[in-house]
């Protein structure tokens, strides 16, 4: 699914604009102690103080406009979540937009914002068939040329960040939902190695980093699932880097929930693999009334228990955590409030729920 980028601040504008918050506004988190720059950690009674007590970061995708320009914005994203995930500025059309000219600006500043809050990153993501730069995508290039490209690009963007990473997407959304290989430039051209590589190079620029494979529509035992538990099986039978499994959860109220999530993920538990609920919202058709609100609870309710209930999955994250700032309007027509939090910041029935699903957790340590 395409996250998309609104024109304007992204970049080094938004760098810059975020640099000086932090200046202006070093009181407006909190859990940030700016004399001596030392984190406090969350609070107790915010999703990521609960997970810390149930052994779970929690995380949100962070929009790089929104926290440079919006202060609750800001202290919501510092002092509620243990983890971070960038929306749009690790991706290759915003690091590189010109060839052989980087622009880690916006990027950098998101690791420097969750170093000062005591968070973790998850770097999103080295290899994708979208938003890909133009010079790439209207090139005329040989497998050869596109191998070196991709390797240089992966080797270099996980090098920047060495040490600074948790997790990295490495190959993010490879598959169609009949579990075929997805037709994209890279399959193409450079056919299914290409996903071995990606970890490979990956690894040899950062060793320590834990590295993923992240898709959609694989909550549930189905055909796309199980063609990507094959190959993690196969992949890690090979020797190759493989740590984790990222399942983004998209869902919607109009269908049903995947309740199989919990066997699914057991599959890669049992394998030896880390997995992640890497990308949660659940949309609803507008306008909102309550039976909707209950129906998205349970939606966000199923994902999170499925992972409390998989030994080693390690973190859940949502995408973005309030309805101000939502990639869901644009995409889905018709469709919005797929966040935790309203666009005034307050509390949904599906942020109670999981606090609710955390603090029993919590209990149960």
């Amino acid at each position: 699914m395409r996250k998309t980028i609104r024109a304007g601040l992204v970049g080094t504008a938004a760098a810059a604009l975020l640099v000086s918050s932090f200046t202006l506004n070093a009181s407006a988190a909190p859990e940030h102690t700016a004399a001596r720059g030392k984190p406090k950690p969350p609070a107790a009674d915010t999703l990521g103080g609960l997970g810390q007590r149930a052994g779970l970061r929690i995380g949100t995708a962070v929009d790089m406009d929104a926290l440079a320009a919006d202060a609750p914005y800001r202290a919501r994203a510092a002092g509620e979540f243990t983890s971070v995930t960038p929306e749009n500025v690790m991706k290759w059309e915003v690091v590189e937009p010109r060839r052989g000219t980087y622009d880690w600006s916006a990027a950098d500043a998101l690791v420097d914002f969750a170093r000062s809050n005591g968070q973790l990153v998850r770097g999103h993501t080295l290899l994708w068939h979208n938003q890909l730069p133009g010079w790439l995508t209207d090139g005329d290039f040989t497998a050869d040329e596109l191998r070196a490209l991709l390797r240089k690009h992966i080797t270099d963007q996980a090098s920047h960040f060495k040490g600074r990473i948790w997790q990295w997407d490495v190959v993010n959304e490879a598959f169609n939902d009949d579990g075929t290989l997805r037709d994209s430039i890279w399959l193409r051209t450079l056919g299914p190695g290409y996903i071995a590589d990606a970890f490979r190079w990956a690894h040899r620029a950062d060793p320590r980093a834990k590295l993923y494979i992240n898709d959609y529509n694989i909550e549930g035992v189905n055909a796309k699932s199980t063609a990507l538990y094959d190959l993690v099986t196969e992949l890690r039978a090979q020797g190759v880097p493989v740590d984790g499994v990222g399942i983004q959860g998209h869902l919607s109220v109009q269908y049903n929930a995947p309740h199989d999530i919990a066997a699914n993920m057991k599959r890669f538990d049992d394998l030896g693999l880390e997995t992640a609920i890497t990308e949660a919202d659940v949309r609803v058709p507008m306008p909102v009334d309550s039976t909707d609100q209950e129906a998205q609870a349970e939606g966000y309710d199923v994902l999170l228990r499925g992972c409390l209930l998989t030994r080693h999955c390690t973190d859940f994250t949502v995408w973005g955590f309030t309805d101000r700032y939502s990639w869901v309007p644009e995409t889905f027509e018709g469709e919005g409030a797929a966040n935790l939090l309203d666009e005034n910041y307050g509390p949904k029935p599906a942020y109670q729920a999981l606090t609710e699903d955390l603090k029993l957790a919590a209990g149960r340590k």
